[in-house]
């Protein structure tokens, strides 16, 4: 999905700005489509570059793929003033660990840069799925094809746990994939952060995401996470804000709306990779099994993961929240808002076999939403396809990639 969002961005004069975690690819993939590679995390190539960045620039081979941008990040500026000389498309692609949209080096960039943002590999990256994204299909009215061979509920836990990150992918022995998933936390939660210019407390960090990984697909408070860490609301921030630039955690925000009243505003908690929150919370496919919370938290986060990195590919996709009454009488996992397209309700179940009842929540929103509503869907770990209700239907979790 990344490839064809570069090759369609490419058409434009502005630079590409390719972001994500550490080991998604984004290296791999930007090398796809570059003429010339400036690889900035070696010395002597960013020596160069920091030395004179315009001249540095001026007589390479298009696309130029600047790696690492983030070493050297003068490098931006020379970029702009290349953009703003020659409008000629398709010559610059920047990529780099994520930065957050706070950091003072990315303001020359503002107005021409297009982001490209990898997330670790979705399933339907993995099976090799072309055509038109889950949400579209479903926005639309279009027909989803009922999956061939879904997997069972055990497959799915299979599948969530391995994660989406290559290298783990990659590997079939499940040990050696628990090992790499275990390193990679390790150095993220102990080494990295001094990238991005900050010194936290590792282990208070570490205590920090544990009990964020704990509440993943959870509305737990600021005070809930930092009172489990022992850090106050000032260290709980900046670790939020730390972890979600490392990509290792997102949060969804809670749904508006002016014809509801009394939603609730807390976010959505999520570790942003299930095969991280399982090497996070310590968990093997049988302790999962055994767990109905576990189970839960675990579906619900994989399937949000699958359409978070789907929308992010998106020109005008959704904005993806919750929704939650202060009373906790109505609440629905996921809400896709495409604003006067539409808006799209979806539950997560861990049934096989969801009813009526399981759609009582999107049911009371359509009823409440009117004409803005366009479709809502209970995805379970099923093998059937079937209408819940007008609007309404229940569909096996593995349509996202078979769809």
């Amino acid at each position: 999905m990344a490839d064809s969002r570069i090759e369609f961005l490419a058409e434009s004069p502005a630079a590409l700005f390719v972001t994500g975690a550490r080991a998604t690819g984004k290296t791999t993939t930007a090398r796809r489509h570059a003429a010339t590679v400036v690889q900035l995390d070696n010395a002597e190539e960013a020596a160069a570059v920091r030395a004179d960045p315009d001249a540095a620039l001026r007589d390479l081979e298009p696309p130029i793929l600047l790696d690492e941008w983030q070493v050297v990040p003068e490098v931006l500026g020379a970029v702009k003033r290349a953009v703003d000389t020659e409008r000629a498309p398709g010559r610059f692609i920047l990529s780099g660990s994520v930065r957050s949209a706070r950091d003072p080096s990315l303001w020359p960039g503002t107005g021409r840069l297009l982001p490209v943002t990898i997330h670790p590999m979705t399933e339907r990256e993995q099976f090799g799925t072309i055509g038109v994204e889950f949400l579209e299909i479903l926005r639309t009215g279009e027909s989803i094809r009922q999956p061939a061979d879904p997997p069972d509920l055990r497959g799915y836990v299979e599948l969530a746990l391995r994660g989406g990150y290559p290298e783990a992918v990659l590997e079939r022995e499940t040990a050696r994939r628990d090992a790499w998933l275990d390193g990679y936390l390790s150095h993220m939660l102990n080494r990295d952060p001094s990238t991005l210019g900050a010194s936290p407390d590792s282990a208070r960090l570490g205590r920090f995401f544990d009990a964020y990984a704990l509440n993943t697909a959870g509305l737990a408070t600021d005070t809930t996470l930092n009172n489990s860490a022992g850090i106050n609301h000032r260290t709980g921030t900046a670790y939020t804000h730390l972890l979600s630039d490392l990509g290792i955690i997102a949060e969804l925000p809670a749904w508006h709306s002016n014809r509801l009243a009394r939603l609730v505003k807390g976010r959505k908690r999520l570790v942003a990779d299930t095969g991280l929150w399982g090497a996070a919370v310590g968990v093997d496919v049988a302790t999962v099994m055994s767990s109905g919370d576990l189970l839960g938290r675990l579906l619900e986060t994989f399937v949000i993961n699958q359409l978070r990195a789907e929308t992010a590919l998106m020109t005008r996709g959704p904005q993806l929240s919750h929704l939650r009454l202060a009373d906790g009488r109505r609440e629905v996992d996921l809400i896709a808002d495409y604003g006067a397209r539409g808006v799209l309700a979806i539950e997560i179940k861990a049934t096989n076999a969801p009813n009526v009842g399981d759609a009582r929540h999107i049911e009371w929103l359509r009823d409440e939403l009117g004409p803005r509503f366009a479709a809502g869907a209970v995805l379970h770990v099923g093998r059937r396809k079937y209408r819940l209700a007008d609007q309404i239907e229940a569909i096996p979790i593995s349509a996202l990639w078979e769809a």
